[in-house]
């Protein structure tokens, strides 16, 4: 099982481009299944959960070929078949998301429960519960969910009970093509879903409320094909913005997007780094002074995103001070907390808080990720770290960031991947 292994304490200095968002790309392909035609996305990363979604709509039918500038050519003139099995979906929870999409192409499904990151409870009930507002019937059976809508599915007013990303899609996905209007009410807005909703704009859906809670869908007989280009990543964006910080060093994160990440670089900015939004990107670099403790909560978008909550317990590990760090979103998500331990921090949780203090300096040490984030938190403290850090299980990574170590070697890390 690959490790990397980093040798800690060198400032960062560079450009590093920001690649296409994952969490926007993987529902952007389930997107393509609700037409015949061909659809082309750029800028999708290369990362393994990208392979494991072309894997699982080819075996619903899906023709889909890349090419080496990160272009995807889908294309799903017939759905061969309405069943996502377990062995795939178990890989990564954005699966589920082919429920929607099959639901109202060919009115039935039969798609598992959900995998991926051990996090926390993330229920399908939100998204089970919406369906059936439009007149699917869904039944749990033997760890799948089978659902069927003999008449197609009907036009709704769905208030959502939480809110929830990938609820917002299943469901956006799915009254697309419903016959009549879907409401959605405390729908999510992070700007993967606006990326979704333009996506579908462009091959043929009506949708109103774009950036909004609300969002209304007159339902379409069918859809047409399209091109559009992926998002940048803003949570990588936020990630590497945390390296400059934390080493104390000079980025440019070159096609970064200062709308999508003013939420991630507010606390960076109070903290002690100093941010500027330039014609080409977004330059991240630290200020003499260190890093100063500042607090910070997890909240759905516009908020500070949950997938920054390991990188930002990292930068906090070395300030001056103290931080809390609050996780509303998740109730799992401190597993990296003993393995910073292991390094040096001084944090202590007290249920969805994290007392952080600072302590002027990280030590290398052998850690291991515990999901997708966390992992390149342990990454970005081994760059800080005193001595020499090994990051085990970095499958993690692989699922989440592209060319990571490439990105950092470039910018001066002494990083490398050892394979055992």
């Amino acid at each position: 099982m690959d490790s990397i292994l980093i040798r800690g304490g060198k400032p960062l200095n560079g450009t590093i481009t920001i690649s296409g968002a994952k969490n926007a790309a993987l529902p952007l392909m389930v997107a393509t299944l609700l037409t015949d035609e061909p659809v082309i996305l750029s800028n999708v990363p290369d990362l393994m959960d990208i392979a494991t979604m072309t894997a699982l709509l080819r075996g619903h039918g899906t023709v889909a070929t890349h090419q080496a500038d990160g272009t995807w050519h889908l294309h799903t003139p017939d759905i061969t078949s309405t069943t996502a099995h377990y062995d795939i979906v178990r890989k990564m929870r954005a699966s589920v998301l082919v429920l929607g999409p099959l639901l109202a192409r060919e009115r039935q499904a039969t798609v598992s429960l959900p995998g991926g990151c051990a996090i926390g409870t993330r229920p399908v009930n939100i998204h089970i519960e919406g369906l059936a507002a439009m007149g699917a019937q869904i039944e749990i059976e033997g760890g799948y969910m089978k659902a069927v809508a003999p008449q197609g599915l009907k036009g709704a007013k769905i208030n959502m009970s939480t809110v929830s990303v990938g609820a917002t899609e299943n469901l956006l996905t799915a009254a697309v093509l419903a016959d009549g209007t879907t409401v959605l009410e405390n729908a999510a807005r992070e700007p993967e879903i606006a990326d979704l909703i333009d996506l579908l704009v462009a091959m043929g859906a009506e949708i109103e409320g774009r950036g909004t809670d609300r969002l209304t869908v007159h339902g379409k007989d069918r859809l047409h094909g399209a091109s559009h280009r992926v998002l940048p990543d803003r949570i990588e964006t936020g990630t590497f913005a945390v390296a400059a910080a934390i080493t104390g060093g000079d980025i440019l994160l070159a096609g970064a997007d200062p709308e999508t990440v003013e939420a991630i670089m507010e606390p960076i900015s109070r903290a002690g780094a100093t941010i500027d939004n330039l014609p080409e990107g977004i330059r991240v670099r630290r200020n003499g002074a260190g890093i100063l403790g500042v607090d910070v909560m997890t909240q759905p978008y516009p908020g500070f995103p949950t997938d920054m909550q390991a990188q930002i317990m990292a930068l906090m590990s070395i300030s001056h001070g103290a931080a809390m760090i609050t996780e509303t979103i998740f109730e799992n998500r401190f597993m990296h907390v003993p393995e910073l331990g292991r390094m040096g921090a001084n944090i202590n949780v007290h249920g969805g808080s994290a007392l952080v203090r600072g302590v002027p300096k990280l030590k290398g040490a052998p850690v291991m990720a515990t999901d997708l984030r966390a992992s390149v938190s342990l990454v970005l403290a081994g760059l800080a770290a005193e001595g020499e850090t090994r990051v085990n299980r970095v499958y993690h990574l692989d699922r989440g960031y592209e060319r990571l170590e490439a990105k950092l070697v470039a910018c001066g890390a002494d990083v490398e991947r050892v394979r055992e």
